[in-house]
């Protein structure tokens, strides 16, 4: 299903870090728009994302650059495009996760995918997100947007756009920082390290209160009309971290950079029938090193583990009207190369029981044909999907082996209207991915003793993996009316040859992932409206692994819920009081590194105001009551630190206190 971060006052007014309005769409998808940084832990994607759909789950590496999961699929289990660019993380342990690489404040819209219903997009199995950043306009008008908040965080952006009948460009800017967050206990990111992690593990002593991360954005567009209803599309976006601390992890990451462009030439109305032809050409790229460098291990020797990816892609869709029904005709290709480097103390290791690589050059080609149509047939809407994949992985490795894969895509969604009101709508889809090069051929160098240091390489690899494939259906009904707006759905989920890691590599396995999902807003008032949201999902293997006996599946998050409370005392000005409460997390594989975590709730707060059209003020407080807790498993697949039996948890931030104000021109 297709959902575009919920339809709700609810979800205009609670967004944590970015302040969104709603356009009403169909029962499968809504549209986020007007998407504006409202300043806190920081301008994370996968925070807002997380605080506000409900089969959306937020893995936390830093203070920044946080992960996702969609009804507990991560990785290449699900896909993300910026402007219709696929993007990909260059690190194997997801310090850079593809929702990083682009900013709340630079995007118009998100669309969420839930389940195998996006057949335009290469490697959308299990869900997936399009991001499209905001559009350039002929009338000059731009913002400046600035926020503060608790642990020194500082933020500055600001956006203008202007053209006219020929040419409009756009241009966005932000720079942000923050010092390290602190847990419930008062504890620092380096003091949790300190608390839980192994003493080389630690940081050395003249950078433990050093800033969490520094993080600089650009956006910039350009969209030329050459001739009637030709238009040219120029995009790119550029993203520079440095310094982002991963305290439950060995390294750090000493910058991590990225670039996105786009080219895009659109025409439309070429005839009655033929609606619009888009061709595009992407390419984007990401440059990661991370580094001991701020632990004490570093004291004796400083590890480096530097990862560079690339993306490039062309894309042409076709849209046509053909009497009444809808068809888009497209050809996907793309091609990602993967390099990873290791260095000891800035030298390229090249040991004869080192690896100087831990991904060779490995290389993922992918050809596809697609189609999706859509038709109204009285109350039944019917929209069907289908894809044919040829793909290839290969690495210049060669005591790895290249590897073919071919599949077949397809989905249908139907939704049915019982009256004005309500509807019923039911999806059945077929999707698969293939294995990426740090599941078929990632290498570490592993210390096996010390006193003299000896080395040895462990491959997690797995050649021979085969590609996953989702089989899922999805049933939901769905109710609007002037006093309330009533969404609950549910899905099953069959994953063949499911990717896991296990042990010390990958393997697949087959699984099953199934839950529902409930959403509500009661209208009290004009100006009072009480929204409650749930979302519960189980994850089990079909058989436990050999050698273990676990079959519960990694990364299902347990029952979470959100109750709210909205009072509109003016036009564009609000307050909100919301608690969120999760259930523990007592269902998890114990055999790969995951373990219990205790349930919590937070109450959080929020007010807006707004002086006039050009001035907007907010300011809130998030979990209010200071709570320790932690939402975050230690599933293997992630290298994790551990000084014991458990491996080392990352606790969520404490009461923050933000503000933040945009001027409008």
């Amino acid at each position: 299903m297709k959902k575009i971060i919920p339809l709700s006052l609810v979800a205009i007014l609670s967004l944590s870090a970015a302040e969104i309005e709603l356009a009403p769409i169909g029962v499968e998808s809504t549209v986020i728009t007007e998407v504006a940084e409202n300043a806190q832990i920081s301008a994370d994607v996968a925070e807002a994302l997380s605080g506000n759909i409900p089969s959306i789950d937020m893995n936390r590496r830093s203070g920044i650059a946080n992960d996702i999961y969609i009804r507990g699929q991560k990785r290449d289990n699900i896909s993300v495009e910026v402007d219709g660019t696929k993007v990909c993380g260059a690190c194997p342990n997801r310090m850079d996760p593809p929702v990083s690489h682009v900013l709340a404040n630079q995007i118009e819209e998100i669309e969420v995918t839930e389940g195998p219903y996006d057949v335009t997009t290469f490697g959308t199995m299990s869900g997936g997100l399009k991001i499209t950043t905001k559009k350039p306009s002929k009338e000059f008008k731009g913002e400046i947007n600035a926020g503060a908040g608790s642990w020194g965080y500082k933020k500055i952006g600001a956006t203008v756009s202007g053209g006219n009948d020929t040419i409009r460009v756009l241009v966005t800017g932000s720079t942000e920082s923050s010092g390290q967050y602190e847990d419930g206990d008062g504890n620092t990111l380096s003091q949790q390290t300190k608390n839980s992690a192994p003493t080389p593990n630690q940081y050395q002593a003249q950078y433990e209160n050093m800033d969490a991360y520094e993080k600089k954005s650009v956006n910039a567009k350009a969209f030329i009309n050459l001739m009637d209803n030709h238009e040219l599309r120029l995009s790119y976006t550029g993203n520079r971290s440095d310094n982002i601390l991963y305290p439950n992890t060995s390294m750090d990451a000493i910058y991590d950079d990225s670039n996105i462009y786009s080219i895009e030439y659109n025409i439309a109305n070429l005839t009655n029938s033929y609606k619009n032809l888009n061709l595009q050409y992407y390419y984007s790229d990401v440059d990661h090193p991370m580094s001991t460098e701020y632990r004490k291990s570093a004291l004796m020797m400083k590890m480096v583990s530097q990862l560079q990816t690339e993306m490039k892609g062309l894309k042409l869709k076709n849209d046509f009207d053909l009497d009444g029904t809808k068809v888009t005709l497209g050809l996907d290709a793309s091609e990602r190369v993967w390099d990873g480097k290791y260095y000891l103390n800035d030298n390229l290791m090249t040991g004869a029981t080192q690896t100087s690589t831990s991904i060779n050059n490995a290389t993922t080609k992918n050809k596809a044909v697609f189609v999706t149509t859509e038709k109204q047939f009285g109350n039944l809407n019917v929209k069907a999907g289908a894809r044919y994949d040829w793909s290839s992985v290969k690495s210049d490795d060669t005591s790895m082996q290249n590897n073919d894969y071919n599949a077949l895509n397809a989905n249908i969604f139907t939704t049915y209207a019982l009256n004005d009101t309500s509807s019923i709508f039911l999806g059945v889809g077929q999707a698969s991915r293939v294995p990426d090069a740090r599941e078929l051929y990632f290498k570490k160098n592993k210390v096996v003793s010390t006193m003299p240091t000896v080395w040895a390489v462990v491959t997690q690899g797995n050649d021979t993996l085969k590609d996953t494939t989702n089989r899922e259906i999805d049933l939901g009904y769905e109710l609007k009316n002037d006093t309330m707006n009533f969404k609950v759905k549910g899905f099953y989920s069959d994953l063949k040859d499911y990717i896991y890691f296990s042990g010390s590599t990958f393997t697949n396995i087959d699984a099953k992932v199934y839950g529902g999902e409930i959403s509500s807003d009661f209208f009290v008032t004009d100006t009072l409206t009480v929204d409650a949201s749930a979302s519960y999902k189980r994850g089990k293997k079909d058989h436990a692994l050999v050698g273990e006996t676990d079959t519960d599946l990694a990364d299902i998050a347990p029952l979470k819920a959100t109750v709210g409370m909205t009072y509109e005392y003016a036009s564009n000005s609000s307050l909100r009081a919301e608690i969120v409460s999760s259930d523990a997390w007592d269902t998890f594989d114990s055999d790969n590194g995951e373990q219990k975590l205790s349930g919590w709730s937070i109450v959080n707060l929020k007010a807006k105001h707004a002086f006039g059209k050009t001035i907007d003020l907010t300011v809130g407080a998030n979990n209010i009551f200071d709570k320790t807790f932690a939402q975050t498993n230690t599933y293997v697949d992630l290298t994790l630190l551990s000084a014991g039996t458990d491996t080392m948890l990352l606790n969520e931030p404490g009461r923050y206190l933000y503000t933040n104000l945009t001027y409008k021109f």
